[in-house]
């Protein structure tokens, strides 16, 4: 994803009109966190009553329903990701900088080890079939496969463009938004090769990525489009219409819902009533700027990185500044 510094020129547009006209059905309660800075990734904890955000070169470390500060981790240079591994305890950051990955101790927080990868680190995400640690490289158009044990990089993979994110279907094969060819690549992790390029057929943009494992259906989330994406055979199932500046979507397994973060200022959420129908139900406001999201699969609770915005003067162009000390995330509930 990309890290969130002046925002984008997607935040002049207003946010869209709920498709429900009833009353909002979603809370909304900002936890502060007060600093300034860009921001990327955020990430529940699975283990403690925890949210991984991160902000400029650190991770900050919140209680997931009062926004009170647990943590800080430092040293992790143009952080993105977060991810973990509960049978290790340990905790992980791709830092696009320094083209590193932070180990962190998930019940303390505290850095245990640092560990080179390829260029530009970006998504990262914990991988169960191989039980190991995959980034995305976005500088080097590749994948770097992380023996967390050894903590050492053991593979990389090449994946034919720049890999934005991925998502694993538990039974040795990933899938990877290529965000420059407007594909979605397959890898085998038995070969560590990738063995397809499916076309989103003509949505750009492939930014967030999640997966039903059970209908076997991708969800990518592109500009102003969400694809339904068959995982077996690359079909695209449909294209449903969603904010415009989205980078990041979630499923809930138990609820059968998607949610879009769309920086324009709105969450779209979507049902999957069975593999091959999916309706968009409702669209939340939200902040602008709000446009990366975390679910808390525990609570159903969602989570989006977000901060206020400077006005620009009468006549100004270009990306509105970010207000300093406004950096914070915003806490969704279900009414």
């Amino acid at each position: 994803m990309k890290i969130v510094r002046l925002l984008f020129a997607a935040m002049f547009v207003l946010p869209m009109a709920s498709t429900n006209a009833q009353s909002p059905t979603y809370s909304i309660k900002s936890l502060m966190i007060g600093s300034t800075g860009g921001w990327d990734y955020l990430a529940v904890s699975p283990v403690k009553p925890w949210v991984y955000v991160s902000n400029g070169n650190k991770v900050n470390v919140i209680d997931k329903l009062t926004g009170d500060s647990v943590a800080v981790i430092s040293n992790t240079p143009g952080i993105h990701g977060i991810c973990f591994d509960v049978a290790r305890q340990q905790g992980f950051t791709s830092n696009g900088r320094a083209n590193t990955v932070t180990v962190f101790n998930l019940n303390d927080n505290r850095t245990k080890w640092q560990i080179s990868v390829g260029k530009n680190p970006d998504a990262i995400i914990y991988e169960p079939f191989l039980k190991k640690i995959i980034t995305c490289n976005g500088g080097g158009k590749n994948l770097s496969i992380i023996d967390p044990s050894s903590r050492k990089t053991v593979d990389s993979v090449a994946v034919g463009g720049k890999p934005e994110e991925a998502a694993s279907d538990g039974h040795g094969k990933i899938y990877v938004n290529l965000e420059d060819k407007n594909q979605v690549a397959v890898v085998d992790l038995r070969t560590f090769k990738t063995i397809n390029h499916w076309s989103l057929m003509g949505a750009e943009g492939p930014t967030g990525l999640a997966i039903d494992r059970k209908t076997h259906r991708l969800f990518v989330a592109c500009e102003k489009i969400l694809v339904v994406m068959n995982a077996d055979n690359g079909k695209i199932i449909v294209k449903i219409p969603i904010g415009d500046g989205c980078d990041g979507v979630a499923f809930d397994e138990s609820t059968r819902n998607i949610f879009t973060s769309n920086g324009e200022g709105t969450m779209s959420v979507i049902h999957e009533e069975n593999a091959g129908t999916f309706k968009l139900i409702e669209t939340v406001p939200t902040k602008r700027s709000a446009r990366t999201i975390a679910l808390d699969p525990a609570t159903h609770a969602v989570y989006m990185s977000a901060a206020d915005l400077e006005p620009l003067a009468p006549g100004e162009k270009g990306w509105p500044k970010i207000k300093a000390g406004s950096f914070q995330v915003l806490l969704l509930n279900k009414k």
